[in-house]
């Protein structure tokens, strides 16, 4: 193990340039304009992974390919499935870059470029640590197979149905992702659960026009007005959530996760504070933490309708309309939440309205076993890296690929985040932290390890 260790130090400069070769390759997903740039992402990725001493090929999609690479020479380990995706966000707006999205800059510690952590860098500690341990000794400890995309950041659309027809190519013990964050700076944190999602669109429609608010005000029914009013029945004044049976599935934290939870650092008001509000919000009887991690939520996340515009514009608008969704814990589905949902609007609905509903998409909530032994092997090979044991924690967020593992392939994910969360992930300035970069390699080198003698 110490050589393989040795040999990352040794390499560290050379791992940054080709991690900065990748960061050059501008893989936007969402704009069809940088179409032949996912191309070359993929081809550099394949390059990489052949490179490294696996097996590699790439699997064309309807969208772009997925890189799928492998090595199963350790008979009797346990085989593990890793996970990653080449594609990052648009980089607008521009104009508030430091330095170029694309032109990777090293400064204050850091690698500085759209895609450095979220997920390029990231996912490239794993890339380096089993090409480390090949090189040192032609083997690995237990059996490796690589999935890298170039979807995530739209959807994954082509994910799911490439795992379904390769089912049996794929079958595992567990999988790793890394596209998390650690819990804060020197902390480092293994994510044992993430809320899952649903989310949808409803739209009112009163008169067949915009009308005069003199003229017909008062005798009409005003769409925004009903919506608003229909948007406040969401929710009582305790924060709890009114849809029929949307606790009914809901697992109760244990006092133990609680109990982690409220020892965790956390500064409230500076939290707070750095959001710029006073005071927190939500469900009464949790604290924060579990709000944001552990609890079911519904949000609307914006209302259109009527005149929006400078000055006045007296109308009485023909439609609006809300997009809202919900966060989900264990054992919540999305589909049947989501026909409660739009039951509890509709039933909820004054005279005088027409009544859209959109499904947009769901996905299920996923809690891992703490006790299991990947958790354990995980837990030893990041105490070993970062020299600090890992705190569990849940994320708020979704990542569906998490969900689709569980669903398809029947496994347990380890999401073992290298960044932070104040790493501008989305933003103009991504960063990545040079010395989290190294210390993730190496936690994924002792991953190999820990997990062949667990």
């Amino acid at each position: 193990m110490q050589d393989v260790i040795d040999h990352l130090e040794q390499n560290q400069e050379a791992a940054l340039e080709q991690l900065k070769e990748l960061l050059r390759i501008p893989t936007v997903s969402a704009d069809s304009a940088f179409a032949d740039d996912m191309r070359k992402g993929a081809e550099f990725v394949h390059n990489a992974l052949q490179e490294a001493g696996l097996s590699v090929k790439t699997i064309e999609t309807p969208g772009h390919p997925i890189i799928y690479a492998e090595w199963l020479k350790a008979e009797g380990a346990p085989t593990v499935l890793i996970y990653g995706h080449y594609d990052v966000q648009p980089p607008d707006p521009l104009d508030l870059w430091t330095t170029p999205a694309f032109e990777p800059d090293v400064r204050d510690g850091c690698i500085w470029a759209r895609g450095a952590t979220d997920d390029k860098g990231q996912c490239w500690t794993h890339v380096l640590s089993v090409g480390a341990w090949l090189k040192v000794h032609g083997s690995l400890p237990v059996n490796i197979k690589f999935v890298i995309e170039g979807e995530e950041e739209v959807g994954s659309e082509n994910l799911d149905v490439f795992l379904e027809q390769h089912k049996e190519k794929l079958a595992c013990d567990v999988a790793v992702v890394s596209d998390s964050s650690q819990y804060a700076p020197g902390i480092p944190a293994i994510t044992y659960g993430l809320r899952g999602i649903l989310a949808c669109e409803v739209t009112l429609t009163g008169p067949n026009r915009d009308l005069h608010s003199g003229s017909f005000g008062g005798a009409v029914i005003n769409p925004v007005n009903a919506l608003c009013r229909l948007m406040g029945m969401l929710h009582d004044d305790q924060g709890r959530i009114q849809i029929p049976g949307f606790y009914d599935s809901v697992i109760a934290l244990t006092a133990e996760e609680r109990a982690q939870f409220a020892s965790l650092p956390f500064d409230e008001s500076e939290w707070l504070a750095d959001l710029g509000t006073d005071a927190p919000a939500g469900e009464v009887g949790f604290s924060s933490n579990e709000r944001r991690w552990a609890r079911p939520t519904c949000d609307i996340n914006g209302i259109s309708g009527g005149y929006s515009g400078e000055g006045p514009k007296t109308i009485v608008p023909s439609k609006a309309t809300a997009k809202i969704t919900c966060r989900l814990v264990p054992d919540q589905n999305p589909e049947q939440l989501t026909a409660a949902l739009k039951n509890f609007l509709a039933d909820n609905l004054q005279p005088g309205l027409k009544f859209e509903f959109t499904s947009q998409h769901g996905a299920p909530a996923s809690v891992a076993d703490l006790n299991s032994p990947y958790m354990a092997a995980a837990k030893s090979a990041i105490e070993k890296s970062f020299d600090s044991v890992p705190v569990m924690v849940r994320e708020g967020g979704s990542i569906p690929v998490v969900g689709s593992f569980k669903e398809i392939l029947g496994i347990d994910t380890l999401l073992l985040g290298w960044g932070q969360n104040s790493d501008n992930l989305h933003s103009p300035d991504e960063h990545f932290s040079i010395e989290d970069f190294h210390r993730g390699t190496a936690a994924s080198a002792y991953l190999w390890q820990e997990l062949a003698n667990g």
